[in-house]
């Protein structure tokens, strides 16, 4: 049996694509799989870490004046200058210009995120795959219209072909190597920022064990307040 090595190869930032489809509060409001806030907060993650990596980000929109609101303002100012594409089908890659951007840019492993799941998603996913692209389903930025919807989404894409992986998953890879100190720093800002236990620990082992300065810009001091009863 041949191994197809293409599924093999880490991410990296020179031969990854980023598209965020669709992330706006209309369709925020019907997401039931996982929490509303959760879900942004690993979508402006995600943003963040391509931002990091100058990797190429392509973000877009559906009915944004006539029903879903504008982009997550999160993600829109990471990237200021970007363009929204902005269209009327169910089906981001129905756009020829999107289409075109994309194939423009010669790389095949597209990272995909946004709302919702068992539509956006799953019909760019596919017809990408069409297209000749290797699809990475990033599933913590993915909403759905409840946890059934979402399971049977990305059961789809997998059975087609398509590679589940979560924000976190990605930036690491991104990073891949620790001695990369030109994204180190940055990538443990998201971490401390976005990452939960994971950035409050290290929080606890910048402060506590490397005794470097807490982050923030807090001029207080802690004042001993000893138990008098």
């Amino acid at each position: 049996m041949t191994t197809n090595t293409s599924i093999l190869e880490q991410l990296s930032p020179r031969n990854s694509i980023l598209l965020m489809i669709d992330l706006q509060p209309q369709m925020a409001f019907g997401v039931a799989n996982i929490d509303r806030q959760e879900l942004k907060n690993n979508a402006v993650a995600l943003a963040k870490a391509a931002k990091v990596f100058n990797v190429p980000t392509f973000i877009t929109s559906v009915e944004t004046e006539s029903f879903s609101g504008f982009t997550f303002p999160e993600i829109t100012s990471i990237f200021p200058e970007a363009d929204v594409y902005e269209r009327t089908s169910m089906n981001s890659w129905d756009s020829k210009k999107l289409r075109d951007d994309i194939k423009a840019v010669g790389r095949k492993k597209l990272v995909m995120c946004g709302l919702w799941t068992e539509v956006c998603i799953n019909t760019a996913c596919n017809s990408a795959m069409l297209d000749g692209f290797e699809p990475y389903i990033v599933a913590d930025v993915c909403g759905a219209t409840s946890k059934m919807a979402q399971e049977y989404s990305m059961q789809r894409m997998i059975q087609a072909g398509a590679h589940p992986v979560t924000w976190q998953q990605v930036m690491l890879e991104w990073q891949r190597d620790w001695a990369k100190r030109d994204t180190y720093d940055a990538v443990m800002d998201i971490v401390r920022t976005h990452s939960g236990a994971y950035g409050m620990g290290v929080d606890y082992a910048y402060t506590m064990v490397h005794k470097q300065p807490q982050r923030g810009q807090w001029k207080g001091k802690i004042v001993k307040a000893p138990t008098q009863l």
